[in-house]
């Protein structure tokens, strides 16, 4: 697929197409919901729309909403495009489908990014600032039966995933893995993830891995409990947003 991809927006890669492999198997069509959260170029926002979908997609950086946007017009396909953060711009909402590949590359910084490239990929110290909190959040937009598919490294911690899901009232499951060589980011920082532990010394390659996580119609429960696309007692109350959040969402149909 034919993508404009500005410096700023993440390009798809390994990770993007192991997604999109597995997003091919899912029973997707018309009558279908479906959100892409941390779209990016919007591909997987695309993918889902051109089989009929509902499709909506959310970034929290505004270039990437832009470019969204023209992506889903030069392709034909109606998205809906939301500038925001993670799951509060479609608070309410409920989807059958949920994918996300979020920045989840371990960095030796505690924060994410509040600018640059690296917003795209950088996600903390052990690389899971983004995905904790989609593990909470997740049961909050899906609906009963619906299935949230999450690429990640094997780097930032599969099993812990897994396990958040878990609690969080999903039956989740690896449903892909692929072995892939370190880019020119994780080759640089190589050295940085063996004084971690995070890989061998000499190993230059990293798994990447599909999630896949179902809510069953039990874990309604779960998504009663939330608030604003996160557990009410990490809302916008006395811990404040979180960094980087647009106080406003921004939202525009591309057809």
């Amino acid at each position: 697929m034919r993508l404009i991809t500005p410096p700023g927006v993440y390009a798809p890669q390994g990770d993007t197409e192991l997604l999109l492999d597995t997003l091919a198997r899912e029973d997707v069509g018309p009558g279908d919901k479906v959100l892409d959260m941390c779209t990016g170029t919007g591909v997987l926002a695309i993918a889902a729309a051109r089989r009929g979908a509902e499709t909506t997609a959310v970034d929290i950086s505004g270039a990437a909403v832009t470019t969204a946007r023209l992506n889903a017009r030069v392709h034909g396909c109606r998205v809906r495009v939301v500038r925001g953060d993670l799951t509060r711009p479609v608070a309410g909402e409920r989807f059958d489908l949920v994918t996300v590949n979020p920045p989840y590359v371990p960095a030796d910084a505690p924060d994410v990014p509040a600018r640059g490239p690296e917003r795209a990929w950088d996600a903390g110290r052990d690389g899971r600032l983004l995905l904790d909190r989609i593990c909470r959040a997740a049961p909050s937009v899906l609906a009963p039966e619906g299935v949230l598919l999450l690429v990640q490294s094997s780097l930032s911690g599969v099993d812990a995933s897994i396990e958040a899901l878990r609690k969080s009232g999903l039956r989740a499951r690896v449903a892909a893995r692929s072995d892939q060589p370190f880019g020119p980011v994780m080759a640089s920082r190589a050295g940085w993830f063996e004084a971690r532990g995070l890989v061998p010394p000499g190993v230059r390659h990293e798994e990447l891995v599909v999630i896949r996580a179902v809510r069953e119609v039990s874990a309604e429960r779960f998504g009663e409990a939330t608030r604003g696309g996160e557990p009410a007692e990490r809302g916008t109350g006395a811990d404040g947003p979180a960094p980087g959040t647009d106080t406003a969402a921004q939202t525009e149909e591309a057809a």
